[in-house]
């Protein structure tokens, strides 16, 4: 039986079962299965009526909600492929994906919604607003057989760089992956004879959302959905999760937000929280003592059990993905008791590729490949993966699909190192900076290192391609001396040309809504670059300057 089907017959068999939870503030709304049956009959009917046929696409742009998911549960039962869409992003990068995919159909949220990307997108198909379509009277009609090679979504990749391109993703991937994510939690969930409390606020329109969703309606377990990130703080004390699918940038926030508060107050609850910290790292790295012990001991009864109540009280794990997780912070979520499980993947490996086994943990690595996936690297060190969970190809894009599919083995992009299986991430190929010196450089380990040392920098961006010498753009103006003593701490044992020379401060975060950040929160390296290429470049030219009027023996 195919994942939809499971799906559907979970939902009929037990309609009394809640299945979707919307969060809202401090109100959970349930939908079990007999309202969400409703919910797709009826957009079922709509779909149908719009004249979409099989194989058509169907897109859905629309924030996470129980309708969204009836809406993509719709479309996928009329054999239609869904297009799913991030509403948050710029109109025109919609329209450039619009245009790719050419859907006979838009389902959007909200009238300002549909209004925005008519304007983005003047040759827009038929666009339909959700309170119409779930108005429609519901459809009786089954499903529409789809076969293993039918394609079920396209989903487009962020454009970290280029143009975004269509990932077309089959039934048999999504087959394939279902069983794996339901085997590997079953390792990591406690059994409570109840369902698993989990919570979920990252786009439904990203491989990893959709899997984790699909994954959840497939065992059948209920999936808490965020409303409002603007409430997301209050959203998780409502929905007191178990577990929930994070991004790295969200556990690093959290962890700085905690130090920063602690450091705030100061007094005694300062003294054992650092001094528990150090107690903790000494006793990883195998030299801690007796004294060691009881400081941890003493600061986990008085500190730290309160940090976790305050991240969440029924808190089992975390499981992050779309990067990788700072080692640092998964040592320090997993002080607290709160153990961290990576997972890697693209939307090319419809969204996996790896992931944490609990008894294999080790902090920086994303885990070991899933059974029935290879893995193996290139001689420059990039990852290439072969197996069920590798995509169709990039949709109406022959030649970029040629250029990362060869030999059957998907390139992915990412520079990796394995011990064991067990895989460490040590920065995207693409990325890698080539100053004057003409070394090879991954921004992303020396990005983590002067986080690491600057708690009071919520970000960074590496730069010096073809350029003299390595700087770190910070913005948010964090302290001078913070930023000067981070940079110290990181050279200290670099070699000379990894060495950061400067720190470029600009006032402007990096963020989705001004086009730094993708929606899943990684850096847009070369818009970043662009939409700050003057400061950068004045901090270059007042190095020059510097370099001309110092003595001949002195350096950058």
């Amino acid at each position: 039986m195919h994942f939809l089907a499971r799906i559907f017959e979970n939902l009929e068999q037990q309609p009394d079962r809640c299945a979707v939870i919307e969060v809202h503030g401090t109100e959970l709304r349930e939908h079990d299965g007999r309202v969400l049956l409703d919910h797709i009959a009826r957009a079922h009917a709509f779909v149908a009526a719009a004249g979409v046929q099989p194989g058509d696409r169907v897109a859905v742009l629309a924030p996470n909600s129980a309708k969204w998911v009836c809406a993509d549960l719709a479309a996928l039962a009329c054999g239609a492929i869904v297009v799913p869409l991030y509403d948050k992003q710029e109109p025109k990068e919609l329209a450039v994906m619009l245009r790719s995919a050419k859907p006979s159909l838009l389902l959007a949220g909200s009238r300002e919604l549909a209004e925005t990307i008519a304007l983005a997108w003047p040759e827009h198909c038929r666009v339909a607003v959700f309170d119409d379509v779930f108005e429609t009277e519901p459809s009786k009609a089954g499903l529409h057989a789809i076969a293993p090679e039918d394609p079920v979504a396209i989903i487009y990749t962020s454009g970290t760089s280029g143009v975004p391109k269509g990932v077309v993703l089959s039934r048999a991937n999504v087959d394939f992956m279902i069983p794996k994510t339901i085997e590997r939690l079953a390792k990591v969930a406690i059994d409570r004879q109840v369902p698993d409390r989990v919570f979920h606020f990252l786009p439904f329109c990203f491989a990893a959302s959709r899997m984790m969703l699909w994954t959840q309606l497939s065992r059948p377990n209920p999936i808490m959905i965020s409303t409002d990130l603007t409430k997301l703080v209050v959203e998780m004390a409502t929905a007191k999760p178990n577990y929930f699918l994070n991004v790295p940038a969200v556990l690093e926030r959290i962890r700085n937000g905690v130090g920063a508060k602690i450091r705030e107050r100061g007094g005694i609850a300062l003294g054992l929280y650092e001094r528990g910290i150090a107690a903790s790292q000494a006793i990883a790295a195998g030299r801690g003592g007796f004294f060691d012990r009881v400081a941890l001991g003493l600061a986990q009864r008085v500190v730290f059990g309160k940090i976790r109540t305050t991240i969440g009280e029924k808190l089992d794990f975390v499981i992050s993905g779309s990067a990788p997780l700072a080692e640092e912070t998964q040592r320090w979520f997993q002080m607290l008791g709160i153990p961290v499980y990576q997972a890697y993947g693209l939307t090319e490996t419809t969204g996996i590729v790896s992931l944490d086994e609990p008894d294999q943990v080790v902090a920086g690595r994303v885990g070991v490949a899933l059974g029935g996936v290879e893995i193996r690297t290139s001689d420059e060190g990039e990852l290439l993966v072969r197996g069920p969970n590798i995509f169709a190809g990039y949709w109406e894009m022959a030649q970029e699909t040629a250029d990362v599919i060869r030999d059957g083995w998907f390139h992915t992009g990412d520079q990796v190192e394995i011990e064991r299986g067990n895989i460490k991430i040590v920065g995207r190929i693409k990325n890698l900076i080539v100053p004057e010196s003409g070394h090879n450089i991954a921004p992303e380990p020396l990005e983590e290192k002067f986080l690491a040392a600057c708690p009071e920098a919520t970000q960074c961006m590496i730069v010096g391609h073809a350029r003299p010498f390595v700087a770190v753009l910070v913005p948010g103006r964090p302290p001078k001396s913070a930023i000067d003593r981070a940079i110290e701490q990181v050279n200290s044992d670099l070699p000379a040309y990894r060495k950061i020379r400067r720190a470029i401060v600009v006032d402007e975060l990096f963020t989705p809504d001004n086009g730094l950040l993708t929606a899943n929160q990684k850096l847009r390296r070369a818009v970043i670059e662009r939409h700050f290429g003057s400061q950068i470049d004045a901090a270059y030219d007042a190095a020059k300057l510097e370099r001309a009027k110092a003595p001949a023996s002195a350096s950058v």
